[in-house]
């Protein structure tokens, strides 16, 4: 916006300024109203020159938000990715995971901001939304509705090999325990998000107890002549490691479509933010080292290197530890997913981007058991096509994340428009901006799935014969004009 009005709200970036009544016609075409239709969870009200934080209806803490934040983000990453990487690029991989864990505290730090000023479940899609209008926000709803049901039956398939190997099954036993990864994940989400919160409390417990203990464990056997030459297949290969770990750091945007399921959301969601990222960090730098630096050159080999890690740490066989440990991973990063997706979609059938039956259980203290119900089938359709023409999980990895990727590149354009100027948050979107450009560099072809989407919701919005209507606004008054420009 053009406007030159002083910010309002405090240094953690404000929200759009009410204007003095509502017009007799609604806002202006241009002028989206607030999301949340009574509010999913915390709102902002106004007090005497601030902004002063209203307890949300939902139930998550901190403690289960950063639980849930680690479950989504550390997933499948752990499971096959340090092997990639290696053999990609070799020990030089490690500089791979480093720059993408200091790159993911600016755009988790952004998504942060942005989820403690607007909780709703809408998410990113909301974000788009306040900054660019109404088909934007369509737009990266879609893109994140439809990437779900591609990447998790991805995910499923990295667990259930896992299991395979254990039990020495073939490719029927992995589709099998991928679709009872899938069923298992959508009755915990269908039981809430108080359920599944507590739940995924215990999983990211004691998964990275688990993990950090096979690391602990197994450095003693790690050499540092395993550690060179350094860059065996040249500097470059740097980059071609970092495309493959894109997936593994695939997640900071999950958790903004639970932001409104914080008791209060302003203050629980950046403690959770920065303790997953933390965390995160923590767990694969930790993994990758330990990889790279205990199994030499079979790192690059090895088809379960966490557990080989865990039979050099802990002794016997390690089969059934890391078939373990994979379905902990991929049940944690399905179960986010999940809550995420069933959460947007009930808020754009709300709005109308997506037919008004699937808004079942968008209202605060609801389980939105439609969307629920059609995220699930459209993953067990995505895993049977998969199963049945034999392709393997590799290109529905790429495909979810060009559609992250674009996702990440609107919701860090949203940060910088919304929050206000010398914010933290907006700080750490222009920071956040320079890696969602290297990501856009890297994806290149797989842009083309995100770009489909985006055409077939403008495509749904015209054929609907209306433009998409924002619900009544959770906190400015009705009728709040779009926010001002910051100085």
């Amino acid at each position: 916006m053009t406007t030159t009005s002083p910010p309002t709200g405090d240094a953690a970036g404000g929200v759009p300024a009410a204007r003095k009544g509502p017009s007799p016609a609604g806002p202006a075409p241009d002028s989206p109203p607030a999301p949340g239709r009574g509010g999913r969870g915390g709102r902002l009200v106004r007090g005497t020159g601030a902004l002063t934080a209203v307890q949300g209806t939902g139930g998550l803490t901190a403690v289960q938000g950063t639980a849930m934040y680690v479950g989504a983000v550390l997933g499948t990453g752990v499971i096959a990715a340090p092997a990639l990487a290696a053999d990609a690029a070799g020990p030089a991989s490690l500089l791979a995971w480093l720059g993408l864990v200091l790159l993911s505290a600016p755009l988790a730090g952004t998504f942060a901001a942005l989820g403690a000023r607007h909780p709703d479940a809408g998410g990113v899609s909301t974000y788009a939304r306040l900054a660019f209008g109404e088909r934007a926000a369509v737009v990266v709803g879609w893109c994140f509705f439809f990437a779900v049901p591609a990447g998790a039956p991805a995910a499923a398939m990295f667990g259930a090999a896992y299991l395979a190997d254990a039990l020495g099954g073939g490719s029927g036993t992995e589709a099998a325990a991928a679709a009872g990864l899938t069923g298992a994940v959508t009755l915990a989400n269908a039981f809430g998000l108080r359920l599944t919160g507590r739940l995924q409390l215990v999983l990211s417990g004691l998964l990275v107890t688990l993990v950090l203990a096979a690391v602990a464990l197994s450095l003693p056997e790690a050499h540092s002549a395993n550690l060179h030459p350094f860059a065996p297949h040249g500097w470059g290969a740097v980059g071609s490691a970092a495309v493959l770990l894109v997936w593994s750091f695939a997640g900071w945007e999950a958790i903004t479509h639970l932001a409104g399921e914080f008791r209060r959301p302003a203050r629980d969601l950046p403690r959770a933010t920065a303790a997953a990222v933390a965390l995160v960090g923590l767990i694969y730098l930790s993994v990758a080292f330990a990889v790279i630096a205990v199994l030499g050159a079979g790192a690059a080999e090895a088809d379960a290197p966490l557990g080989e890690l865990m039979a050099r740490g802990m002794g016997g066989s390690a089969k059934a530890l890391a078939a373990a440990a994979a379905l902990l991973l991929t049940f944690g990063t399905m179960n986010v997913y999940f809550a995420g997706a069933a959460n947007l979609g009930a808020a754009l059938g709300r709005d109308g981007a997506l037919p008004r039956w699937i808004a079942g259980g968008s209202a605060a203290g609801e389980v939105p058991r439609r969307s629920l119900a059609v995220v699930s089938s459209l993953s067990f359709l995505s895993l049977g096509v998969t199963v049945a023409v034999g392709v393997g999980p590799a290109p529905l990895v790429l495909l979810t994340t060009g559609s992250f990727v674009a996702v990440y590149a609107i919701g860090v354009a949203a940060a910088i428009r919304l929050l206000p100027r010398r914010s933290a948050g907006r700080a750490a979107a222009f920071t956040a901006l320079v890696a969602v450009v290297a990501l856009l560099l890297m994806s290149g072809r797989y842009l083309l799935w995100p770009l489909a989407l985006a055409g077939a919701a403008l495509l749904y919005l015209r054929l609907r014969g209306a433009s998409p209507t924002g619900s009544p606004p959770a906190g400015p008054a009705p009728g709040a004009s779009p926010p001002a420009a910051r100085r």
